[in-house]
């Protein structure tokens, strides 16, 4: 059974008993009213019977047109005094013996449509009460004879010689008065329930409209509309807040779900990272590998028996092993960075770190000119070998890939409780395409990885990767014959406090092999992580 059902069979339930209580209260009530109008008129009319009893006259008995009433006794019957009367007798009169046995010539009956009834009793009347007067006095209902005839309202009192006055008076008029009552409240008591019904039953359907429009959300939400929610949040009863609980734990569900599928699209990014990232490196071992395979079985073809051949095997091979640690370095210190290791952070003076940077690169690339700016002194908190880094490899990649002659500028800025470091040269600039792939590990725009501008393509993959763990961002804008920006902003304080320090460079060796491509003109990585610049 649904719950519309069960709400409109309640409430009809519930207004039929509601009724039948009223209906049984006011049919109670109206019966006992007339009752006790009955039993005050019997009350009313019995002194001068008895009056009449206990004087040993008689009481008359009338019961038809035109019949003579006497005189005695005053107010009996109907109350009138004597003379000719349309009227008949309208309450029965008998004179009973204690054991129940009429009296002889004492039965005036009662007149109900033309026909004489008197009632019905078989036994001695028992039930008396005393009354205010000090008389016993009896109320009861009695059949009426001859019988079919209607119900007799019976009062009984004792008289002064013992005997017993019955008189009684016929309560068809009340009975009809209640069976009209009673048919009245059956029709209105129908009538009453299916309004009650009807009317519960558009409130039930407006009631029940939010959980329709919950049903609705629902069935959305299943079939993957995580977006969806439940109406109805705002109204304050118990739907409301039911509402406002389910929307509560479906945002919770499809922040979990967004998680998920965040969490999963990363693995495939880095699954793809992974494998992309072992090729590259595979193909950048691979060419001096060769390369020293080549310079060794050069050596056992007897290039050691001459000492010119020697000593271009020798620096060959010292040349090829340089590039392999010098990449194996630039690996092991993105490794690291990647899984979040810490550095050891001071407060690091930017302003004379990037002067002294700019100094050295004037020094390696005379070439390249470059100028230095900075309002003031600007301090932040990081590892100064790793930020250092971070600018050679910035100027690295402008002598690595621009034309002699073209000039650079660095300068830092204040940014809020932080700071701004731009590197900008008047270069040739890049494409879209090359700026959107510039910080990408192993990226080289030259499609035959020509080793002739840049190394492996790491040292903007390393600066992004600095940047990254100190908290800051770095970015690159560029267009064709315009030169290019590197933007580099870094948080006065890193969001983590680093527990171990991680050394600078990844390594001593990536630390040896910086100096030496300084020396040599070049990036740490022995060129830039972009082709262009």
């Amino acid at each position: 059974m649904s719950l519309r059902t069960r709400l409109l069979v309640a409430i009809g339930v519930i207004a039929l008993v509601a009724l039948a209580i009223a209906d049984i209260v006011t049919y109670s009530a109206l019966q006992s009213f007339l009752y006790q109008r009955i039993d005050q008129q019997l009350t009313a009319v019995h002194p001068d019977y008895e009056q009449a009893v206990d004087s040993g006259r008689g009481y008359p008995c009338f019961g038809g047109p035109n019949q003579a009433l006497p005189a005695p006794p005053q107010g009996a019957g109907d109350g009138h005094d004597g003379g000719a009367s349309n009227a008949f007798q309208t309450q029965a009169v008998e004179l009973r013996t204690t054991s129940g046995t009429l009296v002889p010539d004492s039965s005036c009956p009662v007149y109900v449509n033309g026909k004489a009834y008197t009632p019905v009793i078989t036994g001695p009347i028992t039930g008396f009460t005393t009354a205010s007067d000090g008389t016993q006095v009896a109320f009861f209902d009695a059949a009426s004879m001859p019988l079919g005839g209607p119900t007799l309202r019976v009062r009984a009192s004792t008289v002064a010689n013992g005997d017993i006055l019955v008189l009684a008076q016929p309560l068809n008029d009340i009975e009809s008065t209640l069976n009209q009552l009673r048919e009245i409240e059956l029709i209105v008591t129908a009538g009453a329930v299916l309004i009650a019904v009807a009317a519960g039953y558009w409130l039930v359907r407006i009631g029940l409209r939010p959980l329709r429009d919950m049903e609705t959300a629902a069935e959305s939400i299943a079939e993957g509309n995580l977006t969806e929610r439940v109406p109805g949040e705002d109204d304050r009863t118990e739907v409301g807040r039911l509402a406002r609980t389910l929307n509560i734990m479906l945002g919770r569900i499809e922040g979990a779900f967004r998680a998920r599928v965040a969490s999963e699209e990363r693995l495939r990014e880095s699954d793809a990272r992974l494998r992309r990232f072992v090729g590259d490196a595979s193909h950048e071992l691979r060419t001096p590998i060769a390369a020293i395979s080549a310079y060794a079985e050069l050596f056992g073809r007897g290039a050691s028996e001459h000492k010119g051949d020697l000593e271009r095997l020798m620096v060959g091979i010292q040349s090829e092993t340089g590039r392999m640690e010098h990449l194996v370095a630039d690996l092991l210190l993105l490794a690291r960075l990647d899984e979040g290791r810490p550095m050891e952070l001071h407060p690091v003076d930017l302003t004379a770190l990037c002067g002294q940077a700019v100094q050295t690169s004037t020094a390696v690339g005379p070439a390249w000119p470059v100028t230095f700016s900075a309002p003031r002194p600007i301090e932040v908190t990081g590892d100064a070998t790793s930020l250092r880094q971070v600018v050679d490899n910035l100027l690295g990649n402008v002598r690595s890939h621009t034309p002699a002659g073209t000039t650079a500028h660095v300068s830092v800025e204040p940014d809020g409780d932080g700071a701004v470091i731009v590197v900008a040269d008047d270069g040739p600039g890049m494409t879209p395409d090359q700026v959107a792939h510039a910080f990408e590990r192993f990226y080289r725009s030259d499609p035959s990885r020509s080793r002739l501008h840049g190394g492996a393509g790491l040292g903007l993959s390393i600066v992004s990767a600095i940047v990254a763990a100190h908290g800051g961002t770095v970015t690159a804008a560029s267009a064709q014959d315009r030169g290019t920006t590197f933007t580099v902003r870094l948080p006065a304080v890193p969001p983590t406090t680093p527990a171990t320090p991680l050394p600078a460079g990844g390594s001593p060796a990536a630390t040896a092999l910086a100096g030496q491509g300084a020396e040599r003109g070049t990036t740490p990585d022995g060129g830039p992580a972009a082709d262009p610049a």
